[in-house]
């Protein structure tokens, strides 16, 4: 009889420290539920995502931040913080999460977790709305224009040892690169989609292609322990996918 009883109170014992353990891990997502509130931690100095010089909180981030809020029936309370300090902030609890146009980071995920991507920050080929390019291949015996030193300006340098024939066109900013494809000075463009996309909404006479080149991807960021917190905001981010809505805030602020 002993010896049948020890392992049940092992057992036992087991089971209650999971319990704790769960609690512990809900304990945010219990205090949301009853307090109703979503504390939102953004630096609010990068347009169009975020932005509040001489004007009301607004842009991307924060039109999807209250979306989320009204899925989830929670009032959204924004805190803002430098971009250095979002994620102490996090940390010392003065946000629930950070939702601030923060690219997924490897080496964060000891102490955060990050949602499912809302959002693809990465190099996009933009040409003229006639061109035949449809890719890289297309490129070869053509110029492309660059920002200098961008990540872009590295993505061309590989295909560059693919394509002898490319001419690589480095400017000093994005704009500069794109005005230069508009004006046929150069046959094509490859910039982060956040400037490009802002860019083509004032200018007819270019395009993107529908395939993003490199993928940087933007999520939410919460505290490792915050899993079922974690959990509702993917669930939530999922919905708005799925309802539109999400593809809707994007094209408000970036545009098609």
């Amino acid at each position: 009889m002993k010896g049948s009883r020890v392992p049940n109170l092992q057992s036992l014992i087991l089971i209650l420290f999971l319990l704790v353990a769960c609690q512990k891990n809900d304990a945010t997502w219990q205090r949301i539920e009853q307090n109703g509130i979503l504390r939102v931690g953004l630096d609010p100095t990068y347009p169009p995502f975020e932005m509040a010089d001489g004007v009301p909180l607004q842009g991307l981030d924060v039109d999807l931040a209250r979306a989320i809020g009204q899925d989830l029936g929670l009032e959204v309370e924004f805190v803002h913080f430098g971009y250095d300090g979002l994620y102490d902030a996090l940390t010392a609890q003065q946000a629930d999460v950070l939702i601030s146009a923060l690219v997924i980071m490897p080496e964060q995920l000891r102490d955060f977790a990050y949602s499912e991507p809302y959002y693809n920050a990465g190099e996009i080929l933009i040409v003229p709305d006639e061109s035949d390019i449809v890719g890289m291949e297309g490129l070869n015996g053509r110029s492309l224009a660059v920002e200098l030193g961008s990540l872009g300006h590295v993505e061309a340098t590989q295909w560059a040892k693919r394509l002898p024939d490319l001419t690589i066109l480095p400017f000093e900013s994005p704009d500069a690169a794109l005005t230069a494809v508009a004006d046929g000075k150069a046959d094509a463009a490859l910039v982060d989609s956040i400037s490009g996309r802002i860019f083509l909404m004032n200018e007819p006479r270019l395009r993107r292609l529908p395939d993003p080149v490199t993928v940087e991807p933007y999520a939410f960021v919460v505290r490792a322990k915050d899993k079922r917190l974690l959990e509702k905001l993917n669930e939530s981010l999922a919905r708005l996918q799925t309802s539109g809505q999400l593809d809707t805030i994007v094209t408000q602020w970036l545009g098609e």
